[in-house]
């Protein structure tokens, strides 16, 4: 455990940040899996609003440093594809 102010700040504010980053990426990962969820239950409007929530979380986490641009466009590519998939077997 610090001993110096300053220090003991730090370490406040980490474990702050750590819990705060942790929850964020939960549902991250929540929301991507909602997407998941509703393509296996060849649900396609409900898959079409969880992209496009997943999208905007993507998006988020990027900004807020959470995850790589690189990553995010990844998974946004991969669930896009899957939910267009849906979509074209529908129609």
């Amino acid at each position: 455990m610090p001993n110096i102010k300053s220090a003991i700040k730090r370490a406040k504010q980490n474990e702050k940040r750590r819990l705060h980053n942790a929850s964020q990426k939960s549902a991250l990962r929540t929301a991507i899996k909602k997407v998941e969820a509703a393509v296996s239950q060849n649900d396609a409007e409900a898959a079409r609003q969880a992209l496009v929530l997943a999208t905007k979380k993507l998006d988020k986490a990027v900004t807020k440093g959470l995850i790589h641009r690189n990553t995010a466009d990844r998974k946004k590519s991969r669930l896009a594809k899957k939910v267009n998939a849906l979509l074209a077997a529908q129609s």
